[in-house]
């Protein structure tokens, strides 16, 4: 981290802990996965909402349901999409995903 920059998220919550997994979440992850071109941001966004939804991974949801705002998807579009993958991925995931979405729609 340099002196002017702000922690990231992942230094914010394992810097002290684990800086390796901070190191790679920041350059390897965000710093050079997330830049691709293949890929735009908002596809990027949408992929990860759906493989966290899937996953049942709601405690990263938070922070990647407000990554795809960012990004260009709108809130119901990441409402359909869970909704969507309620039939693909189980009841309870999308109903647990769901639960987030709307605390963090709802809260903005």
């Amino acid at each position: 981290m340099t002196a002017n920059k702000e922690p990231s998220g992942a230094e914010k919550m394992f810097g002290d802990f684990a800086p390796a997994l901070v190191e790679y979440t920041d350059g390897v992850l965000f710093g050079q996965v997330w830049k691709r071109r293949e890929l735009s941001p908002r596809d990027r966004s949408l992929i990860t909402v759906a493989s966290l939804v899937t996953s049942g991974s709601t405690e990263q949801l938070v922070h990647h349901l407000g990554l795809a705002i960012e990004n260009g998807a709108s809130e119901q579009e990441l409402i359909e999409v869970i909704t969507h993958l309620a039939f693909y991925a189980g009841w309870p995931k999308a109903m647990s995903a769901m639960a987030v979405a709307r605390k963090v729609f709802r809260s903005s």
